[in-house]
């Protein structure tokens, strides 16, 4: 068989494919779908009493907004990741939202030293940030998992991590407006801890979750024999 009919057969034996669309499309499609998941699972819970108070506190605004950033940047660098050819420059866009954050935080650990000494200072376990964080994250990850699926998995690793770091920012955004805990140093530990926590264990499933195996073998089923 010469070239010629080789490419002609290869090209009447292949289903035409949709490129993918831009990271930002797909983020945006993400957080339509995992906003109204978190407004639900907040709602069924039910709002933390002084959440009108709250939303008149700048510290927990911008707090708010930075996990927010956090999320959306992210998932915005891990649907870039699946994209030969991408511009590296992506992986950068969750730098800045989440050093605000942990910035945002560190000030608020000094505002409660400053305000009410070392005695005022609380800090004790708070093992509620981990299954409030999976619970309100749990849409967010699924369906960002899926949707990483359908790129290619150039780097599994980074890609479920920036994933996992998505949808647990989206969590802690959902958390705080049901669990009152505003304690500086414990929404640094536990709640930001715990967001560190589950962006490695995605991480670490990322070779699982998206390879050239399962990949390669999603697209053979939709092939015609």
């Amino acid at each position: 068989m010469d070239t010629n009919s080789l490419i002609q057969q290869l090209a009447s034996g292949s289903n035409p494919t949709r490129p993918l669309s831009n990271p930002w499309a797909r983020t945006a499609v993400w957080l339509a779908i995992s906003v109204p998941y978190v407004l639900l699972v907040v709602l069924i819970i039910s709002p933390r009493g002084d959440i009108l108070e709250k939303l008149g506190d700048s510290r927990f605004l911008i707090e708010q907004f930075a996990a927010l950033a956090t999320g959306f940047t992210a998932a915005a660098a891990a649907f870039a990741s699946t994209i030969p050819g991408y511009n590296r420059k992506y992986l950068l866009l969750p730098v800045l939202p989440l050093a605000a954050w942990l910035a945002t935080l560190g000030v608020g650990c000094l505002l409660d030293f400053s305000h009410h000494g070392v005695n005022g200072i609380t800090f004790h376990a708070d093992w509620f940030c981990i299954p409030g964080i999976v619970i309100v994250g749990i849409v967010p990850g699924l369906t960002i998992a899926l949707m990483l699926k359908r790129g290619a998995p150039l780097t599994p690793t980074l890609s479920t991590s920036l994933a996992g770091l998505a949808a647990a920012g989206i969590g802690d955004f959902g958390l705080r407006l049901f669990h009152p805990e505003d304690s500086g140093l414990v929404v640094l530990v536990w709640q930001l801890g715990t967001v560190f926590m589950l962006s490695l264990l995605a991480g670490w499933a990322g070779r699982y979750v998206l390879n050239w195996r399962s990949k390669i073998a999603a697209e053979s089923l939709r092939l015609p024999a």
